[in-house]
């Protein structure tokens, strides 16, 4: 396999700044078609807002000013889930005065139309229904870098999880797996991750903001993900999402193969604290694993289960450790801007 390129920039100037440099230094515009129409995929995974646990506004505002001219129309896009109301999500970041500021098109891909995909040799899905939006654009992925109860990591690669239904979650015991099957299909075409402020401990919601000060970029997503896992201070080779895709010809997860501009990767590690299950994730992988599973996924008692775990999120917000963790950034001389 060609060299993948994977650039990692320190935040200097301004976030949109590093985000330029990077996605240049990464050679953007060799993956993107000129005139082509793209979405952008941030992740708007948690509505308790939580700087770390969603990308930052300032950085998807960095890849819009990097492409505009560019490209012909962009649209920001993004799926519920059974937890999360995604338009809030939206209005919390900002993202969607970003979306009026520069003529970008909002799309909830849990309310538009769907095709059905036939996969001949998918490792869980025969079939699968992917936005018909994803099929008349070219995505950018916008990942942030944080860690994950079920994947260790989620950065590039898992990103493309949110491009599911809402009901994505019923394939949590073989995500590592399924995520090979979902990125066969939804390719990205580049990727710009955000890693200004990032999530460690027992991520991806309920975790602690870590401001890291990067932005990485690639073409190649599973290169990025390499790179991202190993400056956190995790073995690459571990991680099974990178693995499998790696294994089935979805990119490079060889550093020695990966060409890295900017920053020097063997003087970082930042020793992300790994996630471990929290209340609703051990709970959720109990019952799924139990002979209870379908009474409990598949009648109304899931409806209880759903409203256990908003409550439980609810309360670790605001009576826990969320609000004092969204304060703190809110009063970072950096980035606590974006939001205000």
């Amino acid at each position: 396999m060609n060299n993948s390129i994977v650039s990692l920039i320190k935040v200097k100037e301004t976030v949109q700044n590093a985000v330029k440099e990077a996605m240049e230094k990464a050679q953007w515009y060799r993956f993107i078609t000129r005139g082509a129409n793209v979405a952008l995929k941030p992740n708007l995974g948690f509505d308790l807002f939580l700087p770390g646990a969603v990308t930052s506004p300032w950085v998807v505002e960095g890849v819009i000013q990097t492409i505009q001219g560019y490209v012909n129309e962009i649209y920001l896009v993004e799926s519920g889930q059974i937890l999360v109301n995604v338009e809030k999500a939206l209005r919390q970041t900002k993202m969607d005065k970003l979306c009026q500021e520069y003529k970008v098109k909002w799309l909830n891909m849990s309310k538009d139309s769907f095709r059905r995909i036939k996969l001949e040799n998918g490792l869980v899905f025969k079939e699968i229904e992917v936005p018909e939006i994803l099929f008349q654009t070219e995505l950018i992925t916008i990942p942030v870098m944080k860690t994950h109860d079920k994947t260790t990591v989620t950065l590039a690669i898992k990103n493309q999880w949110g491009c599911l239904r809402e009901l994505r979650h019923n394939y949590h015991l073989v995500v590592n797996e399924a995520l090979v099957d979902i990125n066969s299909i939804v390719k990205a075409k580049f990727a710009v991750l955000d890693a200004t402020i990032c999530l460690e401990g027992n991520a991806p919601k309920s975790g602690k903001p870590k401001v890291v000060d990067l932005i990485l970029a690639s073409g190649d997503i599973v290169a990025l993900d390499t790179v991202a896992a190993k400056i956190m201070g995790f073995e690459p080779t571990k991680i099974k999402s990178i693995t499998n895709c790696a294994n089935t010809g979805l990119g490079n997860c060889n550093l020695d193969k990966i060409e890295i501009v900017g920053e020097d990767i063997s003087r970082l590690n930042f020793n992300f604290i790994s996630a471990k299950h929290n209340y609703v994730s051990f709970w959720e992988l109990l019952f799924r694993k139990s002979t209870f599973r379908n009474f409990i996924f598949k009648t109304p008692i899931f409806n209880i289960c759903c409203f256990g775990a908003i409550v439980w999120y609810f309360v670790w917000y605001y009576l826990g450790k969320g609000k004092k963790y969204r304060n703190e950034i809110l009063l970072h001389p950096k980035y606590g801007m974006q939001w205000k």
